[in-house]
């Protein structure tokens, strides 16, 4: 029989989603639900709703909160955290190099230490470098990784998830689908997975 699944849909300059990144699989396999990773650009959906920055940025109280509260959800689940130099940075490169990640099967690692670099190491993720040298820490062929993640197919891709992602109604990440059901932010991952649950019983 299959196992339930859910749509986990994140963007690596999105603050929540570092914590969805860094705990999802062990969630996941404590439920028994598959993940469906999609990583997608929030740049272009918050365009659509009108905003040419970050709602953090947009709106200071807002932002004043989000860095306090994600301070406090670090500490509760032993993450590391360093409040990044710059916000949003830009995660346009590891998300494409995330796509490949998701067809040979390593996204969870690469995510995972992409995300650790920005907001555990406050290092600058848009950089090939950086990227370069997170692939090559996780034994993968780098140079072959970043030219597969740079060409013109895998490139149409990511902007093809990201419009997907603006047709299903995401506004924010992390975001998790399961069927036609949404759940927007990381304090709705066990909500999403107590579904996904529900509806394979079904």
């Amino acid at each position: 029989m299959s196992r339930p699944v859910v749509e986990f849909w994140f963007e690596f300059a999105s603050t929540y989603s570092y914590l969805s990144v860094m705990r999802i699989e062990r969630a996941a396999a404590a439920t028994g639900v598959d993940i469906e990773w999609k990583p997608f650009l929030l740049g272009p959906v918050f365009l659509a709703l009108g905003w040419n920055d970050s709602p953090f940025n947009i709106y200071p109280p807002k932002g004043r909160y989000m860095w306090r509260d994600l301070e406090r959800l670090a500490e509760k689940e032993g993450l590391p955290f360093r409040h990044p130099s710059r916000f949003p940075r830009n995660g346009l490169l590891a998300a494409r190099v995330a796509l490949v990640g998701v067809e040979e099967g390593w996204v969870a690692p690469f995510a995972r230490a992409v995300m650790s670099a920005n907001f555990a190491e406050d290092r600058e993720i848009g950089e090939d470098a950086v990227i370069v040298e997170i692939l090559g820490a996780l034994g993968l062929p780098a140079a072959e990784l970043m030219a597969r993640a740079q060409a013109d197919a895998n490139k149409l891709a990511l902007r093809c998830q990201t419009e997907r992602a603006a047709e299903l109604g995401l506004f924010g990440a992390p975001s998790f689908r399961v069927g036609e059901e949404l759940f927007w932010g990381n304090d709705r991952l066990e909500d999403a997975l107590a579904w996904a649950c529900r509806a394979d019983r079904r």
